[in-house]
């Protein structure tokens, strides 16, 4: 940070925009040249004054800077004393302090409020996730989900604290929404094939081996579906439940597979020794 010693105010402000406009967290430097230059400059800020001091709480947080993120509420707070993105930013000091019960109290009053409010809402959820309570933070997701259904990111974390508490059934239902919202995505069909081969039984693992087929229909690279694959067709060709036809069917498939994986290693193996080659320097 040393070429941050002797920055201008102007400069500093002009610095602040185009992280912003960049989508660059660069906490450290953020309240660095807060402290250096920017907090006793603030009546020069103009229009960018709150965005300055908004980006500096959050690079606060991100150091465990709390009294400056302190600062920067109270700051805000005098700005905006009815604000609910304030008392947001309230409930994530809280929340860095680990006082989770002042946290969460700060945020139901937020929806109270606002019952629209995602952020608050996904606060709820990270903050019993933090604390390891899954129950309660699927509880608030769910919840969520039902004024939020078009989230997919909500979506995904729902499937991954199900899988947490190994409630497949409901992981898969979850990935069902994600495929609704991006059929073509390889990666969900690989995700829903792995929860129904993990969940196991005949049904499920015949359900698998669909979604893994289809995955390398969309992407005939990925690997994870590759073996997958192979893995449901030995358990198929190996079940006393499968029919001929079936045990037929899966020992061709697995068959094919292994040959494909087989291959797609050699060729790595390949690519691997061939830029070896190229980097080798004869003097």
């Amino acid at each position: 940070m040393s070429h941050l010693n002797d920055i201008a105010w102007q400069e500093a402000k002009d610095l602040f925009k185009t992280w912003r406009d960049n989508n660059e967290r660069k906490s450290e430097d953020v309240v660095y040249i807060w402290k250096a230059v920017l907090e006793y400059n603030l009546n020069k800020l103009g229009k960018e004054k709150q965005q300055i001091i908004e980006q500096t709480c959050i690079g606060a947080l991100d150091c465990f800077r709390l009294d400056v993120a302190d600062t920067c509420v109270r700051l805000l707070n005098k700005e905006f004393p009815y604000s609910l993105r304030v008392q947001k930013y309230k409930a994530m000091i809280y929340e860095a302090q680990e006082k989770y019960g002042e946290a969460i109290e700060v945020l139901e009053d937020i929806i109270k409020a606002d019952k629209t409010n995602s952020g608050a809402r996904k606060r709820i959820v990270a903050i019993y996730k933090a604390q390891g309570k899954n129950v309660e933070a699927i509880k608030e997701l769910t919840e969520y989900l039902r004024i939020f259904m078009t989230d997919t990111e909500a979506w995904q974390e729902l499937s991954e604290l199900y899988l947490s508490e190994q409630d497949f059934p409901k992981a898969a239902f979850c990935v069902e929404e994600l495929i609704l919202h991006n059929p073509h995505n390889h990666l969900l069909h690989q995700r829903y094939a792995d929860i129904k081969y993990t969940q196991g039984g005949q049904e499920n693992i015949e359900l698998a081996r669909a979604y893994y087929c289809q995955a390398l229909k969309l992407n005939p690279n990925n690997m994870r579906a590759l073996y997958g694959l192979y893995l449901a067709c030995c358990n198929i060709a190996n079940s006393q439940k499968s029919t001929a036809g079936k045990k037929k069917e899966a020992n061709s498939l697995s068959e094919w597979a292994l040959t494909e994986i087989k291959q797609k290693y050699k060729e790595k193996r390949m690519k691997s020794l061939e830029s070896c080659i190229a980097a080798l320097q004869i003097n």
